[in-house]
């Protein structure tokens, strides 16, 4: 059954790599784990603790940064993003970072009480905004909600209700599951051959093999 583990990255754009580093792993202490570079572009991405979150910048000619936004106010713009939310394990932690991004010279909204959460806002390099989340309340049934006029599709659970969309009729065959290349590949053989990453356990030595440069 196919189900969604978490977030692997989110992907933002910058015109400066080098101020969005100094911000993500100099300031925030993100690792810098992984990126790409070529023909005036580049693709870096910084992990989380957890080793398997990352947020990720593409810095091209012509990139631009955002127009600042600050999270949850209303706009009339075409944006479908809002904010990016870090996640704190203590009041201590939530008011050392707020101390830090001060000390660095950045504004910080906060700390706010949102009910299960306190929350402090900032912006990155990039004009990015960003929150860092100490949540103290532990939700005991979901989905809890405190609203003057709930949807009817609330009261159907937290879960998944089927039928609502098709039923899969055609799988995809084991033979016919192959990707197109992309710029990653010869990123893939760098690594290799520098031993800066290797293949994940478990996987086939057939499909190691497939991934392997063909001869001309």
């Amino acid at each position: 059954m196919m189900k969604l583990q978490g977030i692997n990255h989110l992907a933002f754009i910058t015109d400066d790599m080098v101020k969005t580093i100094r911000f993500y792993r100099d300031l925030l202490g993100l690792k810098l784990s992984a990126g790409i570079g070529h023909e005036g572009y580049r693709h870096y991405f910084f992990q989380f603790p957890d080793g398997a979150t990352h947020i990720a910048f593409f810095e091209y000619e012509g990139a631009s940064i955002m127009n600042r936004k600050f999270p949850g106010n209303r706009t009339t713009l075409p944006l479908g993003f809002d904010h990016v939310s870090f996640t704190v394990d203590s009041k201590q932690a939530l008011f050392a970072l707020k101390d830090k991004l001060e000390a660095a010279g950045l504004e910080v909204e906060g700390a706010i009480d949102h009910g299960i959460f306190w929350s402090i806002y900032f912006y990155d390099s990039n004009n990015i905004p960003l929150e860092a989340t100490w949540q103290f309340m532990e939700v005991l049934q979901a989905p809890a909600m405190s609203e003057d006029d709930p949807l009817d599709i609330v009261n159907e659970g937290s879960e998944a209700q089927v039928g609502h969309w098709p039923s899969v009729t055609k799988e995809t065959a084991e033979s016919d599951m192959r990707a197109d290349g992309g710029n990653g590949h010869p990123m893939r053989e760098h690594f290799l051959k520098s031993g800066l990453a290797r293949f994940s356990e478990g996987l086939s030595q057939n499909f190691i093999e497939s991934l392997r440069p063909t001869e001309d």
